[in-house]
């Protein structure tokens, strides 16, 4: 896309699907809030949507850990892999805008009961997980810095008829300076109705060697339940040992990381320190990440050595609910 498409569709940076990054900054919004700084650091996982931001690495170990961990390596997949990368349409884009960017109405076609109303500032232009003809999920992720607030699709077609306007299944507007959740029973973007940007390695914080949030990841098998800050399940099964939505996993400390570059090491240490939270059924063990031309795959390959055996579930503060 030209740059004068892009400015003129209220896009703050140009691009296509194939050649994303790099991306704007955020300007002063945070991607939620931070825990208090009274919170002890061997409290358990949050329930509020401040649980992206906190560091999980001396929280108490969930007593069916073992379970957990053996059950989700039992359906396959059994190690780390990175569903992001270069130089194709890989991972997940998205848009910032600002003030420019004009409102359009969305036209919900399957959970508009579970929805925000919009109309949300997502450009004609926004990116479309996939590229602009895919079929999956074709999320379309969008950060008005203007306001703070993120604006998430699920299978997400842009309409220029009748009037302009966004048809798709799900959407949610999120304040980010907000540690609210959705209410309990209600889908968003993910299955989970967590946020999905905020669980996203973005190559600018792992080129700098600093990943200080947790981590989107999928898993083939899910437990029909949700944890806080998740709110909504989409499982295959009652069994105890299945992971629910929302369920916090971490790197064990001793799993050994040299010989990774920066960015690799940097997203191991993220799973050490702020772990990971299942958002979504999918495959085993992919965790998720923007969609931009720079990453360096042979890199990120040495991600996929860390086997699911060296993770752990952390503990909730909040009790399993089941569907």
């Amino acid at each position: 896309m030209p740059v004068a498409i892009a400015a003129a569709a209220g896009l703050l940076s140009p691009g296509t699907a194939g050649a994303l990054g790099p991306y704007p900054d955020l300007g002063s919004c945070p991607v939620f809030p931070v825990p208090p700084a009274s919170l002890s650091p061997r409290a358990p996982s949050l329930a509020g949507e401040a649980a992206w931001n906190q560091n999980i690495a001396k929280a108490p170990r969930a007593r069916n850990s073992a379970k957990v961990i053996a059950y989700i390596d039992s359906h396959g997949g059994g190690a780390i892999h990175p569903d992001f990368g270069s130089p194709r349409a890989y991972g997940f884009p998205y848009a910032v805008v600002g003030t420019s960017a004009k409102p359009l109405p969305i036209h919900y076609t399957a959970y508009g009961s579970e929805s925000s109303p919009g109309p949300f500032p997502v450009p004609a232009g926004a990116p479309v997980e996939g590229g602009p003809h895919a079929d999956g999920d074709r999320h379309v992720l969008v950060v008005d810095r203007s306001t703070c607030k993120l604006f998430e699709l699920y299978r997400a077609f842009y309409k220029p008829t009748p009037k302009p306007h966004w048809d798709a299944d799900a959407g949610v507007e999120w304040d980010l300076r907000s540690a609210a959740r959705r209410p309990d029973g209600w889908t968003s973007a993910d299955a989970a109705g967590l946020p999905i940007f905020p669980g996203l390695v973005r190559y600018e914080e792992a080129a700098a060697g600093q990943v200080d949030h947790a981590i989107r990841v999928t898993m083939a098998s899910t437990r029909d339940a949700w944890i806080h800050p998740a709110s909504h399940c989409a499982g295959d099964t009652a069994n105890g040992s299945a992971p629910p939505m929302g369920l916090r996993l971490r790197l064990q400390a001793g799993y050994p990381l040299g010989g990774m570059g920066t960015a690799a090491r940097a997203i191991g240490v993220a799973m050490k320190d702020y772990g990971l939270i299942v958002a979504d059924n999918g495959s085993n063990w992919y965790i998720s990440g923007t969609s931009d031309r720079r990453w360096d795959d042979a890199e990120l390959d040495a991600l996929k050595r860390i086997p699911g055996s060296a993770f752990e579930v952390v503990r909730s503060a909040a009790a399993v609910r089941p569907c």
